[in-house]
Formats: structure tokens, C-alpha cells, sequence
């Protein structure tokens, strides 16, 4: 198998402990770093000794002239991605895109319609979609023995500060940018991106954050005919133990990024019970509480890996056949886009106060 030639802008947490770290395994067969663009000399030399043999630059414009790179990870500052793909694809890259995808609805628009002008491809980095809970929690929906899903619960907690650049509003920052894509793209998902999708509630607030951007999310999405989806992150939860809670008809799903369980009412084993429209009583004609115990199956397991080492590797595997074979990208690009018109219509509903 022939490996494709990436280059990587940036080596932050992302471009390095995410990307980097999976394209370093030797379990990666079918990408090899060949280019490393980063402001930071430190950095620089780092990479030259963690990716034996690539080239390393300060600027990405020095990769403009390059004939061999297959695609281009770009995993800058946030509010650097859209000008950054947008010059990359004029010049004829393949591009890789960190999160969040643009600022607004309009700058995916435009990135996706310079792609098709260049004729190059244009690919988000969302990994979550092949994260192991997220193909449990697909499993379980699609098995039905949770009835009609009513409400799907998204809880991306901790009790936790920042006062990085992540915290800034003028570096597209604060939790909605930054950890949002991932909760708002599953909810998306779950709702097949319908077309009629709306943001019926949202609300963005400071906690314990130094900047001036939201550390507090609560975001509610409905769309004709399927569930609730609830949306949260926040910085103040100090007792959530649990990421993702489905409810429906006839049970719920309860799981963390690392285990899960299940509990639901099988068919057949519970007979519906005759309405009664005078109050309850016992054989001694007092009154009793409506009360039963209904007979229920449970399910319990964890997960082999998480969105970070499985996730990525999958999403790399997926890219290779895209970039090799023509196959369409399983995460798609247009739908990605949707992420960012949700995330843009909540700012819009919530005007932060610039400080910085």
C-alpha cells in the first residue's frame, strides 16, 4: 500500500497531539508526513526529529510550488481556517480542516464552491462520528428496543477552567467553536441534518473562564417528527457521569465516552393496562399509589477506545479511500456546514461582550 504524502499546518494541541500522534504509529501504513508548517522554531525542530525526514516551514505559503503532497492538514488558530484553505485550494491543495469549519454559514459556503472551482477536495475533521459510543449509541437506535426515541441528552461537562486562546472570542473561541462541533454534529446527525431543523433555545454564559468568550452552552434543536436534542457544555458541572442519555418509549441508553448501559421494557412481557378512572384502592378500600414493577432486560459494557485514537484512525482510513479510490467522504462536507449555521445562529441569538 502506497502512502500519501500529507503536510501538517500547525502542531498545537490538535495539528501534533491528535493528528501527529496518530500519523506517528506504525500502525499508519498509508500517510507519511513529509511537511511541517509552524511558527514556533521550537516546534520546528521538534518535528524534524518526530517526523524523520520532512521539511519543515514557518510559513504555509512556502508550500505553494510543492507537486507531491497528496492533501494538507490545516490545524491552525481557528479564525485562520477559512482564509488558510481558502489560499491552500486556490493553489491547488487537497485540504484537511480542523474544527470548527469557517466562522459562518457563508465562509463554508464559499470553501466548499472554491473546492469545486479547484477541482480539489475539501474534508472536516470530525471525528466523533467514528468514535465507539457513537457506533453503540447508532446499534442500539437502530435495533428499536428503545420504541420512539423522544429525547437524545448531549453532555460535553466538567468543573474546569481555561485563560488560553481558547477563552477569546477574536480567536473564534469558547465552547460552542471549540467543543460544540462535536455535540451539535451527533445531534445533526441523529436528526439526519433535516432541512427544518431550528434552534428552539440556546443560552451562552461565562462561569469560570478569563477571557471573553462562553464557557456555558445549553442549546435545544428540534426538527418535524424526531426527538429533543439537548445540548450542553459546560464548565460548572462538577457531578456529570455520563456524555449522552437517549430516552424512549421503552427505555433509555446511558453512556460515557468509556462505558455504557441500557435499560428497556421487552415486547410482549408488560400487557398494557386498562385505564381506571376512579382513584386506586386496595382490597381494604384504601387508597394506593399507581405503582408496578415492570419486568425489564439490562445491558452493561465499555468501549475499546475513544474518539482521539479510534476515531482518528477510521477518519484516516475513510480520507485514504476518498483520496485513492473516489469514494465519497462519509463525513460530509456540506453537512459539516450545517454544524457552523447552528453554532452561528446561537451567537447570533447570544451577542457576547468583546473584551479583547
Amino acid at each position: 500500500m502506497n502512502k500519501l504524502k500529507i503536510a501538517l499546518i500547525g502542531q498545537g494541541r490538535s495539528g501534533r497531539d491528535i493528528h501527529g500522534e496518530y500519523l506517528k504509529k506504525d500502525s499508519n501504513t498509508i500517510f507519511e508526513v513529509v511537511a511541517v508548517v509552524e511558527q514556533d522554531t521550537q516546534r520546528r525542530e521538534r518535528a524534524l526529529v518526530e517526523y524523520p525526514g520532512c521539511q519543515v516551514y514557518a510559513d504555509y505559503k512556502e508550500l505553494f510550488g510543492r507537486s507531491d503532497l497528496d492533501i494538507v492538514l490545516n490545524a491552525s488558530y481557528s479564525e485562520q481556517h477559512y482564509s488558510i484553505t481558502k489560499d491552500l485550494m486556490e493553489h491547488g491543495f487537497n485540504v484537511l480542516l480542523e474544527k470548527p469549519f469557517a466562522r459562518n454559514y457563508y465562509e463554508c459556503c464559499d470553501l466548499m464552491k472554491t473546492a469545486k472551482e479547484h477541482n480539489v477536495l475539501l474534508a472536516i475533521f470530525q471525528q466523533s462520528f467514528y468514535a465507539p459510543f457513537y457506533d453503540k449509541m447508532k446499534e442500539v437506535l437502530k435495533s428499536g428496543v428503545l420504541g420512539n426515541i423522544k429525547q437524545v441528552s448531549i453532555r460535553y461537562n466538567g468543573l474546569a477552567r481555561r485563560w488560553d486562546w481558547q477563552t477569546l472570542q477574536c480567536k473564534l473561541a469558547g465552547s460552542v467553536y471549540n467543543t460544540g462541533p462535536h455535540p451539535i454534529g451527533i445531534a445533526l446527525d441523529l436528526l439526519e441534518y433535516d432541512e427544518e431543523t431550528k434552534v428552539v433555545y440556546s443560552k451562552l454564559d461565562q462561569a469560570l473562564t478569563s477571557g471573553d468568550a462562553e464557557d456555558y452552552a445549553k442549546i435545544i434543536l428540534v426538527a418535524p417528527n424526531k426527538p429533543v436534542m439537548d445540548i450542553e457544555v459546560s464548565s460548572i458541572d462538577a457531578f456529570s457521569d455520563w456524555n449522552f442519555k437517549v430516552q424512549g418509549s421503552k427505555g433509555t441508553f446511558q453512556c460515557t465516552i468509556n462505558d455504557y448501559k441500557l435499560k428497556y421494557i421487552p415486547d410482549g412481557v408488560n400487557p398494557e393496562k386498562p385505564v381506571v378512572f376512579e382513584s386506586l384502592r386496595n382490597e381494604e378500600g384504601y387508597p394506593i399509589y399507581c405503582k408496578e414493577e415492570l419486568i425489564t432486560c439490562e445491558e452493561s459494557g465499555s468501549f475499546g477506545g475513544t474518539a482521539i485514537d479510534v476515531g482518528t484512525e477510521k477518519y484516516y482510513q475513510m480520507l485514504y479511500r476518498t483520496l485513492t479510490t473516489g469514494e465519497p467522504l462519509e463525513i460530509k462536507t456540506e453537512e459539516m456546514a450545517k454544524v457552523v449555521s447552528v453554532m452561528e445562529t446561537v451567537h447570533a441569538q447570544n451577542p457576547m461582550p468583546i473584551k479583547y
